[in-house]
C-alpha cells in the first residue's frame, strides 16, 4: 500500500482515468451529503485562514505494470461518491463560469480538459471517471451536455440540477467556490493485487460519506475477489437483473431486508439488521470457493430476489397470487417473508402446485387476519 496526501485537483489531473468497478454500489449519495459538501467548499473558499479542507481517501487498486505508451485505468475500492459528485459539480460550475475565468485555472475549458475529459482520447477513454450501468450513461451525458437515457440515474441528475440550482444563487461570484474546490485535499490510496487484500482493506476503512449497506458490502464480499472477465459475467447475468428487478429507490431500502430474509431461509437463523453482512460471510463459507461454488450461490441468490420482488414489490404476473399478496403486504406481515419465499421457491421448481400454494398462501393471510383483529 502506498498512501500520500495530495490536493483533489492535482489528484484528478494526473491521473488518466477512474473506473468503478462493477462490484461496487451504485452512486447514491443524496441530497444531505451533497449540500454537506457544499456547505464545507464554500467555508473553505470563503476563509484565508483555512488552508485545506480534507474530504476522505481515494483507494484505488494499481495496476502491475504502468507504461508511458498506455496509462492504464485505476479501479476505485473507495472514494466512488466522493469522485462522482465532485464531477458533477465541476460540470455544473463550468457551465455557470462562460466565458469567464474568476481565479485563475477556473475556466470552463480548463475545467473539463484537466479534471473531467482526456481531451485526445476517443470513446470511453476520453472521461476521466466511468460509473456502473446506469449511472455511467447518466454521467457521460452530463460531462457531454447530451440528452439523458430513457432510463436515467436519478442520484445522478438529481444532484447535478441541485448543483446547478446553488451556483445559480450565488451567480454574482463564484470565486468563493473555486477557491474552496482548490484547497480541497484526499489521501490517495495505492494498493497491489499481489501484496494488498482490497476486501480486507475495504471493509475496515470509516467512510466520511454515506454508509455501506449490508447489501452492499455482500456483494463486494461476493465479487471483489473473482477476475475481471468472471467477476462482469456473474454482474451481467445475475447481480444486475436484481438491481433491475428492484428499481433504484427500493434496491436501496428494500434489499437488505431481502438479504435478511434470504439467510433466515438459508441457515435457519434470524440474523439481527446489523450483523446481516457477518451472518452471509458465515453462510458463504460453508459453499465450495470455486467460481462454480460463487455461481452457485449468487444464482441462488437471485432467484430468491425475483420471489421477493414479487412478493414485496408487486412484481407478481399471476393475478391471484398478486391479489393475495397485495394483502399481506398491507398487513404487514414481513414475519411471514422467509416462509412465503421458500414456498415459492418450491411452486417456481414445481415442487408445490399453484393451488397447494394459493391455500397455503391464503391459509396464513387468514391467519394473520383473526390475529390482527
Amino acid at each position: 500500500m502506498k498512501a500520500n496526501e495530495a490536493k483533489l485537483l492535482g489528484f484528478l489531473q494526473k491521473s488518466p482515468q477512474f473506473i468503478i468497478p462493477i462490484y461496487q454500489r451504485t452512486y447514491s449519495w443524496t441530497d444531505k451529503q451533497c449540500r454537506q459538501l457544499w456547505d464545507d467548499i464554500l467555508r473553505a473558499g470563503s476563509n484565508d485562514t483555512i488552508a485545506v479542507h480534507f474530504i476522505g481517501s481515494i483507494v484505488y487498486i494499481e495496476q502491475e505494470q504502468w507504461q508511458v505508451t498506455h496509462q492504464t485505468p485505476l479501479l476505485v475500492i473507495d472514494g466512488q461518491q466522493r469522485l462522482t459528485t465532485l464531477s458533477l459539480l465541476i460540470e455544473a460550475l463550468a457551465r455557470a463560469l462562460r466565458d469567464t475565468e474568476p481565479v485563475d485555472g477556473f475556466s470552463a475549458m480548463k475545467l473539463r480538459h484537466y479534471y473531467l475529459t482526456n481531451q485526445l482520447e476517443s470513446g470511453d477513454r476520453y472521461f476521466k471517471l466511468l460509473l456502473s450501468q446506469t449511472d455511467n450513461a447518466s454521467l457521460k451525458a452530463v460531462i457531454k451536455n447530451a440528452e439523458q437515457p430513457k432510463e436515467p440515474s436519478l442520484r445522478v441528475t438529481q444532484n447535478f440540477a441541485l448543483f446547478t440550482q446553488m451556483l445559480a444563487e450565488i451567480n454574482s461570484d463564484l470565486s468563493p467556490v473555486c477557491r474552496g474546490l482548490a484547497k480541497l485535499m484526499v489521501v490517495d490510496v495505492a494498493l497491489t493485487r499481489a501484496q494488498d487484500n482490497p476486501q480486507l482493506i475495504f471493509e475496515s476503512m470509516n467512510s466520511t460519506g454515506k454508509e455501506l449497506s449490508q447489501a452492499d458490502l455482500i456483494r463486494n464480499f461476493i465479487l471483489m475477489a473473482l477476475e475481471p472477465t468472471i467477476q462482469t459475467r456473474l454482474y451481467e447475468e445475475y447481480w444486475r437483473p436484481m438491481e433491475q428487478d428492484f428499481g433504484q429507490e427500493a434496491y436501496g431500502t428494500q434489499f437488505d431486508s431481502f438479504m435478511r430474509h434470504y439467510l433466515t431461509v438459508r441457515t435457519g437463523v434470524i440474523p439481527r439488521e446489523r450483523d446481516v453482512y457477518e451472518a452471509f460471510k458465515d453462510y458463504s463459507r460453508t459453499k465450495p470457493v470455486t467460481e462454480a461454488g460463487i455461481e452457485a450461490l449468487v444464482k441462488d441468490i437471485r432467484a430468491f430476489a425475483r420471489y421477493f420482488c414479487a412478493l414485496a414489490l408487486g412484481t407478481e404476473q399471476d393475478a391471484t397470487l398478486s391479489r393475495a399478496f397485495h394483502d399481506l403486504r398491507e398487513l404487514k406481515v414481513d414475519v411471514a417473508y422467509p416462509f412465503l419465499l421458500e414456498l415459492y421457491h418450491d411452486y417456481a421448481n414445481k415442487t408445490v402446485r399453484r393451488q397447494l400454494f394459493l391455500w397455503a398462501d391464503d391459509n396464513y393471510f387468514s391467519r394473520s387476519t383473526t390475529t390482527t383483529l
